[in-house]
């Protein structure tokens, strides 16, 4: 009887060391779960269902419960009652976890975004608007276009590439698309951009260099860290993600991100305690912090906070035709510079094709000169893979792709390519792209030029 005791409490006791060491974790998931189902449902108007299948189907994130007020406007995620979080929608300013904050207080809060949909959007011609030119172009094989096309969709007996939309650029003209209508998707669904939210950071400095405001070889203005090795670091190294910072990009583990992203109200405030562990430009290392301290610093070279949240849609997204796009922050107002956005497969081939043109769209510049070959330059220790918050392809990573090719990633496969030697700049958004092949898609893409 005694030994079954003992047996009892070693089990007993082995299960609370597990679950405790483990419950950290969970807030990952439900963090994860309750930011991406209030979002998908209160910006994209999405089907909570239809969510649950596609965006929250993966690892542990699949396992939480997730329960959405229509009322408040929330999503309030838990793993089997336990580490549950909340996100809360706020007008203009997306969907954020409230980390610990009154809901009431922060959704009191909201904002007008300054971009007023077109109701004629249709009889704009393209890229200011919808009416799409009858443009034939000789060198394009369609029946090839519309096989490559179709072959980053799944079939109704897989479900495996889970491509959500493909758009396709060609000399600044909108030659094909396709959607995963069976899914809900049309070419008007917001699709979260993830990481691509970065190249909007590259964006946005891009103009404040443009107005005198931001150098890129200035140190970081960051008071914090102006005590400490820090004080070295530079706008053109966090820019390139060399900052030298001890960041920890692990999402399966309590880390520097999942820290920053599903634990607390202020991403900035936690980007930029993170130690110094390297000489700033000798290093490169993926950060999504390096991202939210660029916001976090644009916001204070602003200076204003209504300035800050209405700049992106004055100074760019209004002036290249783009309509849908939201830029969502954390609880305290920062842009979530690292993975925070959202638009239509269409408005993201705009912001592809500001790009393409060099920084310039119907004679206005937006981004100065110069700027896009700064951000196609390779950071010194990315071994030409990254440049400035934009990945590039002079490694050959994708080896059927011009080496010239840069672009915006994102989680789950969210891309958007521009191909200058090739005229082409080409969206793919999906749910995942564990079955899916990047350089195969591209090749058939580019295929279709005889």
């Amino acid at each position: 009887m005694k030994r079954k005791i003992v047996i009892l409490v070693v089990i007993i006791a082995s299960l609370i060391i597990i679950v405790g060491s483990q419950y950290p974790k969970l807030y990952i998931a439900t963090g994860y779960g309750a930011k991406s189902m209030a979002t998908a449902v209160f910006v994209a108007g999405r089907d909570p269902l239809m969510v649950k299948a596609t965006d929250l189907d993966y690892s542990i994130v699949k396992y939480t419960q997730n329960v959405v007020d229509y009322e408040n406007k929330s999503v309030t995620s838990s793993f089997w009652g336990m580490a549950k979080q909340t996100a809360i929608y706020r007008k203009g300013l997306g969907c954020c976890l409230i980390g610990g904050l009154s809901a009431d207080s922060l959704q009191a809060f909201t904002f007008t975004i300054p971009i007023k949909k077109r109701e004629s959007v249709w009889k704009l011609a393209w890229p200011y608007g919808d009416r799409l030119k009858d443009t034939i172009y000789p060198e394009i094989d369609s029946s090839k276009m519309r096989t490559a096309i179709n072959a980053a969709f799944d079939t109704s007996l897989e479900f495996k590439k889970r491509t959500a939309a493909v758009v396709v650029i060609y000399k600044g003209e909108l030659i094909a698309e396709k959607y995963a209508t069976e899914l809900g998707i049309t070419s008007d669904t917001r699709i979260w951009g993830w990481s691509m939210t970065k190249s909007i950071i590259n964006a946005m400095a891009g103009v404040l260099n443009r107005q005198g405001k931001l150098n890129l070889n200035s140190t970081a203005p960051v008071s914090q860290w102006l005590n400490d090795r820090r004080r070295d670091i530079t706008i053109n190294d966090l820019m390139h993600m060399s900052s030298g910072l001890k960041w920890n990009e692990d999402y399966g583990d309590v880390s520097s991100a999942t820290n920053m992203l599903y634990r607390s109200a202020d991403c900035y405030k936690i980007a930029i305690s993170v130690p110094y562990e390297n000489k700033p430009g000798t290093e490169w290392k993926y950060s999504s912090g390096t991202s939210n301290i660029l916001s976090g610093i644009i916001r204070t070279m602003i200076g204003n906070d209504l300035v800050y949240h209405e700049f992106p849609y004055r100074e760019i997204l209004n002036k290249i035709g783009i309509t849908s796009m939201i830029l969502e922050t954390d609880a305290v107002g920062n842009f979530v510079g690292s993975s925070n956005s959202y638009a239509t497969a269409r408005d993201w081939a705009r912001f592809g094709l500001l790009y393409y043109n060099d920084g310039v769209l119907k004679g206005d510049t937006i981004l100065p000169k110069g700027w896009v070959n700064y951000t196609r330059t390779p950071a010194e220790a990315s071994k030409g893979e990254y440049g400035a918050q934009f990945w590039l392809n002079r490694s050959k990573k994708l080896p059927d792709v011009p080496e010239d090719m840069f672009s915006s990633n994102g989680h789950r496969g969210q891309r958007v390519y521009i191909i200058p030697s090739r005229n082409f700049i080409v969206v793919r958004l999906g749910f995942s792209e564990e079955g899916f092949n990047h350089n195969d898609f591209l090749k058939g893409i580019l295929a279709a030029t005889k």
